[in-house]
């Protein structure tokens, strides 16, 4: 027998192993289906730490609280000056007690009062300029690190306004523009960005010529859609990272300006200005309680940030996801 006779007889042996199937127009309904969620996901991740819960519990509380005290009953001023009917001075240094239940300072205004009052200051400052950071540094950065022809312009820019020393820099502002609420939030936005311009900048350079980003400009994809698609949205879990730092880092930038004397005006109640006032009396073993309560306040709003903030990254890792 040939060659192509023994083909000739494979090829019918193999013809009939197979059968055609018949059209099902139910089965070709049927397809893949899949509830993944990507914000879905990171949310049950996020709630689903015990640490998480509390954290946020006790921030949303500490900022519902700070926000609805001067409304609720028999709440004093932060400004007023409390005066002894008996004698008529000022109650000054009072210890905690059921008329001040956070004692009074060395002027006698209500303790209590001052620090929620100084707290929605503080936190003010901190959320405007945390949005002015994310919004400027993530725009900056963006643009910084994906379009090739800006980045040696852009990099001398950033070395020559990143190498004046931000004191100084806050300092000239405060000066100029004397201190105020105004003075404080400007002074800040103005190099607050610089960070997360630059940390935007290099983690598009390393994803920005993978294999979908050719693709996409191949196709001819415009680039406001290719940053805002392809890069931005893999940069999430970093970006949130940065965001929930950005806040109790411009709080320390305010208590350490208010340090040095270029803070809020000290009729003005601060996280900045409760703490400077009570490291004045520190050495006082009775007078420690001025510095200790908004030291702990502002101790509970850094670490939650700082927890939640870690959490939300992870989460928000697709890598994490299941």
């Amino acid at each position: 027998m040939s060659q192509k006779e023994l083909q000739v007889i494979q090829a019918i042996e193999d013809e009939a192993l197979f059968t055609f199937a018949e059209f099902d127009p139910e089965a070709a309904e049927r397809v893949g289906y899949s509830d993944y969620s990507y914000w879905g996901s990171t949310l049950k991740i996020f709630f689903k730490n015990k640490t998480v819960i509390f954290f946020l519990i006790l921030m949303a509380s500490l900022i519902l609280f700070a926000t609805i005290q001067p409304y609720l009953p028999n709440q004093k001023s932060s400004t007023k000056i409390h005066v002894s009917p008996v004698t008529g001075h000022p109650l000054q240094n009072q210890e905690p007690s059921k008329e001040h239940w956070f004692g009074t300072n060395v002027i006698g205004q209500d303790l209590w009062a001052r620090i929620w009052s100084g707290t929605r200051t503080s936190l003010l400052i901190a959320i405007i300029v945390g949005i002015w950071e994310v919004c400027f540094g993530i725009f900056i950065g963006a643009i910084w690190g994906y379009v090739r022809q800006l980045d040696a312009f852009m990099t001398e820019a950033y070395n020559v306004i990143n190498n004046i020393p931000t004191t100084i820099l806050l300092m000239l502002l405060a000066y100029i523009l004397r201190p105020s609420f105004r003075t404080m939030v400007i002074a800040m936005c103005a190099t607050g960005w610089l960070g997360m311009a630059r940390f935007v900048r290099n983690q598009i350079v390393i994803i920005r010529d993978r294999e979908y980003n050719l693709a996409s400009r191949c196709l001819g994809t415009p680039t406001s859609r290719i940053i805002t698609k392809n890069l931005l949205p893999y940069l999430v879990s970093v970006i949130v990272m940065r965001i929930a730092l950005s806040i109790p880092g411009t709080i320390g930038w305010e208590v350490f300006l208010t340090y040095i004397g270029l803070g809020l005006p000290i009729d003005t109640p601060s996280l900045g200005n409760l703490l400077n006032e009570g490291r004045q009396v520190m050495m006082a073993p009775a007078l420690r309680y001025q510095l200790i309560f908004p030291a702990v306040v502002l101790s509970v709003i850094t670490i939650s940030f700082y927890v939640l903030g870690n959490a939300f990254a992870d989460a928000s890792d697709p890598r994490n996801h299941y």
